[in-house]
C-alpha cells in the first residue's frame, strides 16, 4: 500500500512537470514565433521621446510683394533631455566636448550669466541688476554672495569634478545656468548654440555615439536683404530675455525662442509667429534613430507693407542728398551757416486711404549692422535709431497756418473775402509782434501764399484758443495715430502744456500758437496727416503700413486694411477749397527768384521748380527765424495733384533751410517723372518735367 501511494506521488510530479515543460514550450513558441517581431522591436527600443519643430517665421514683404525680410535654413546644436545621461559625471563630459568643439571652430555658445570668464570671478554688471538678483534667486544665494560664490555654488551643484581646470568649470558652469533658466527638461529642450556653421553640425552628427542627448535641429534665421531700406519701419527680432520669459511662456514660447523687438517685427508678432509642430524620436538600443513627425508645424503669415521699397530708397536718398547740400554750403545763402544741418525726416502717404507710401529718416542705419554689433550702431553720430518720422517732436511753424484759417473759416470768424491789414509790425495788449513783410489788407488766400503771421495773429483774437485746440486735434496734430509702429503723440501750446513743462503761460502765447510756434511738439506723420486730410476735404483717416496679411507662401490673401475714418472736420468744401487755394499759390512761390540762395547756380536751383510739374501741387511751409546760424527747422506739408490729390507728403529738416526745394523731388521720385533743364533764347535756364 506505502509503495502505491509512492507510485503514485512519482506519477503525478511526472504530470505536473509535462504540464510544465508543455506550457513553458508553449509560451516561448508564443514569443518567438507569434509574437516574435513585436519582442524583437521592444528589444531593440532604448528611448522614445517627443521633440518640438520650430516653425518658420512670416516674411516681410513691400507693396509690390518683393521681399524685405526672409528667412535661411540654419543649424542648432540642441540637448534633449530625454536621451541626455542620468549621471552627471556624463553629462559634464558632453557639454564640455562640445563647447570644445564650438571653441574650436571659433564660436560662442550661448552664456549670459553676468560673471567674468576669468578668474578672478566678478559681477560684469552691479549687484542691484536683476539679472544678478536672479543669481541669487536661482542658485538660493544670500544678496551678499560673491562671484566666486555663484559659481562654486554651481560647480558644488552639478558634480563639476576637480580634475578640470578653472577655465572648463567655468564653461560648465556658465552652460549648466543657462539650462536652469531655460528650464531644460524632459518637455523642454536646451538650445546650446544657434546657426552654426554645417561644418560644425556635421561634427557634431557624426560624434553623436559621444554626444549622447546633444543633436543637430534645422531652424530658420532672418535674412535683412537690404537692411538699409525702411529699417526703423521694419525693425527687427531678438532673443528672449530672462524678464520676458515667464510672460512669453505661457504664450507658448521657448526661452531659445526670437521675438520681435523693435518695428512691424514686433507690432505683427502675433501674425509672423508660426506655430510649432512635434515629431517622435526613437533611438533603439543599437543607435538606431527615427523620427516620425506627429504634428506639421505652421509657418507664420507673410506680412505685405503698404510701402515700395524702390521709392523709399529714392526717398532716403532725396533726403540725405539734401541734407548733405545744405550742410557742405551747395544750397545756401551767403550769410547763411548750415554746417549743423545733419537730420531730418520725410513722409509720403496716399491722399486718400492714409497709406504710408515712404518713410524716410536721416540719419539712417543697417539692420544686419545693428545685429551684428548694436553697440556702434547705438553710439553712432547723429543716433540713427531714432525714427524722427515717427517719433521726431518739432515746431510745425506757418504750417499750423492752415489749421488757424481752417478753423477761422469753418466757425465764421472769417469769410474767404474778409482782409487784415498788415504792416510789418502788429501791437498786441503792449506787446510788439512782427512779421516777415509788409503785405498790406490781404485775404486769408494770400496770407497762407505770403505766410503772414499778422493776419492769424488778428485771426486767432477772434477765433480764440479753445477752438483753435479743437481743430488741431481734429487735423490729429497732438494725438496718438494708431500706427502700426510706435509713435510718438506730441503736445499742443496750451496752459496745461504749459504747467507740465514748469513755464508760465501768458495771453500772447496764442498768438504764436496760430502759427505753429510757442510750446508745441508734433511729427512729421502727424504733419503728413494734417496735408492729407486737407486733400481729402476734412476726412481724416488712421494712416497705416500694413497693406494685407497673407499665408506664407502668398496665395492666399487672409486680411486687407480697408481706411478707418478716425475723424471729420465739420466744414463746407468751400473752406477746404480756400486753403487749398492759398496752398497752391505757396507751391507757385518756390520759383521766386527772391527765395533763392544766392550761392546756388541757376542751372542747380531750376531742378526744384514746381512750375514744371505737369500738374499745380499744393504745399505750405514753415520758415526759420534768419540769422547767421539756423536756430530752427525748416518745414514743408503739401498733395499732389493740388486739384485731386493722389499722395500727400511732409517734411522736417533739423537746423536747415529750403525744405520746399524737396517737393518736386518727393513728386517726381514717386510718379518716375525725369526732368531737364534747357536754355532759353533770353539766356536764362527753365526745367522741364518729362512723364513716363
Amino acid at each position: 500500500m506505502k509503495r502505491f501511494f509512492e507510485v503514485a506521488r512519482i506519477g503525478a510530479a511526472i504530470v505536473i512537470l509535462a504540464l510544465c515543460v508543455l506550457f513553458a514550450g508553449s509560451t516561448l513558441m508564443k514569443i518567438q514565433v507569434v509574437d516574435g517581431a513585436k519582442y524583437l522591436e521592444m528589444s531593440r527600443s532604448s528611448t522614445t521621446a517627443e521633440q518640438s519643430v520650430s516653425a518658420a517665421r512670416g516674411q516681410i514683404v513691400d507693396i509690390s510683394g518683393s521681399p524685405l525680410v526672409e528667412n535661411r535654413v540654419s543649424y542648432n546644436i540642441v540637448i534633449s533631455d530625454s536621451f541626455f545621461p542620468s549621471d552627471r559625471e556624463s553629462q559634464n563630459e558632453i557639454l564640455l566636448k562640445i563647447s570644445e568643439i564650438c571653441k574650436a571652430d571659433g564660436l560662442e555658445w550661448i552664456d549670459t550669466i553676468p560673471i567674468t570668464r576669468e578668474k578672478p570671478y566678478e559681477y560684469t554688471l552691479s549687484t542691484d541688476s536683476s539679472a544678478v538678483r536672479r543669481i541669487f534667486d536661482k542658485l538660493r544665494l544670500a544678496s551678499y554672495a560673491t562671484a566666486e560664490n555663484c559659481i562654486d555654488a554651481l560647480v558644488e551643484m552639478f558634480d563639476i569634478p576637480d580634475s578640470y581646470t578653472d577655465e572648463q568649470k567655468r564653461t560648465v558652469a556658465g552652460i549648466r545656468y543657462e539650462m536652469i533658466l531655460s528650464d531644460f527638461s524632459s518637455k523642454t529642450d536646451y538650445t546650446f548654440i544657434k546657426d552654426v556653421p554645417i561644418e560644425t553640425a556635421a561634427k557634431i552628427r557624426e560624434l553623436s555615439y559621444q554626444l549622447t542627448g546633444a543633436g543637430i535641429v534645422e531652424d530658420a534665421v532672418r535674412v535683412y536683404k537690404s537692411g538699409s531700406i525702411f529699417p526703423h519701419g521694419i525693425g527687427y527680432v531678438g532673443p528672449i530675455y530672462a524678464e520676458e520669459y515667464p510672460m512669453l511662456k505661457e504664450a507658448g514660447y521657448l526661452i531659445s525662442d526670437t521675438v520681435g523687438k523693435a518695428g512691424i517685427e514686433r507690432s505683427m508678432e502675433a501674425y509672423l509667429r508660426g506655430q510649432r509642430g512635434k515629431k517622435q524620436i526613437t533611438v533603439t538600443s543599437d543607435g538606431d534613430i527615427t523620427e516620425t513627425v506627429t504634428q506639421e508645424a505652421i509657418p507664420g503669415k507673410t506680412v505685405m507693407l503698404t510701402i515700395d521699397s524702390e521709392f523709399q530708397q529714392k526717398l532716403q536718398d532725396i533726403l540725405a542728398d539734401f541734407i548733405h547740400s545744405l550742410a557742405d554750403g551747395t544750397l545756401t545763402k551767403t550769410d547763411y551757416d548750415f554746417t549743423d544741418c545733419s537730420a531730418g525726416a520725410i513722409i509720403v502717404m496716399d491722399a486718400k486711404t492714409f497709406a504710408v507710401k515712404g518713410m524716410a529718416t536721416y540719419p539712417n542705419y543697417d539692420i544686419n549692422d545693428l545685429i551684428d554689433d548694436y553697440s556702434s550702431v547705438l553710439r553712432a553720430e547723429g543716433n540713427p535709431l531714432y525714427n524722427r518720422a515717427t517719433d521726431g517732436l518739432y515746431r510745425p511753424g506757418s504750417v499750423m497756418k492752415t489749421v488757424t484759417a481752417t478753423a477761422a473759416l469753418a466757425e465764421g470768424i472769417i469769410t474767404p473775402d474778409d482782409k487784415f491789414a498788415c504792416h510789418r509790425n502788429y501791437n498786441f495788449l503792449d506787446i510788439e509782434v512782427h512779421c516777415t513783410g509788409s503785405h498790406g489788407n490781404i485775404n486769408v488766400v494770400t496770407a497762407i501764399q505770403k505766410s503772414c503771421n499778422i493776419f492769424f495773429y488778428q485771426v486767432v483774437q477772434e477765433l480764440g484758443l479753445d477752438k483753435l485746440l479743437e481743430y488741431e486735434s481734429a487735423y490729429g496734430l497732438g494725438e496718438d495715430m494708431g500706427l502700426e509702429i510706435n509713435s510718438a503723440k506730441g503736445y499742443l501750446a496750451c496752459p496745461d502744456t504749459f504747467s507740465e513743462l514748469g513755464l508760465d503761460w501768458t495771453v500772447g502765447q496764442v498768438l504764436q500758437a496760430a502759427i505753429g510756434q510757442s510750446e508745441v511738439g508734433v511729427t512729421p506723420l502727424q504733419m503728413c496727416v494734417l496735408a492729407a486730410t486737407i486733400a481729402n476735404k476734412g476726412e481724416r483717416y488712421r494712416p497705416h503700413l500694413v497693406d494685407s496679411i497673407w499665408d506664407y507662401n502668398m496665395t492666399e490673401q487672409l486680411i486687407k486694411t480697408e481706411p478707418e475714418l478716425v475723424a471729420k472736420i465739420s466744414a463746407d468744401e468751400t473752406v477746404f477749397d480756400t486753403v487749398i487755394a492759398g496752398m497752391k499759390l505757396a507751391a507757385e512761390n518756390t520759383t521766386a527768384s527772391t527765395y533763392y540762395p544766392t550761392n546756388a547756380s541757376a542751372a542747380y536751383l531750376a531742378q526744384f521748380s514746381t512750375e514744371a510739374l505737369p500738374e499745380p501741387a499744393a504745399i505750405k511751409t514753415g520758415t526759420p527765424q534768419a540769422s547767421n546760424k539756423a536756430t530752427q527747422n525748416s518745414t514743408v506739408v503739401g498733395f499732389y495733384p493740388a486739384d485731386d490729390p493722389e499722395i500727400a507728403f511732409a517734411a522736417v529738416i533739423e537746423n536747415g533751410e529750403y525744405s520746399k526745394y524737396l517737393v518736386r523731388k518727393i513728386i517726381e521720385a514717386y510718379y518716375g517723372y525725369e526732368s531737364k533743364t534747357v536754355e532759353n533764347p533770353n539766356g536764362t535756364l527753365t526745367s522741364i518735367v518729362l512723364q513716363h
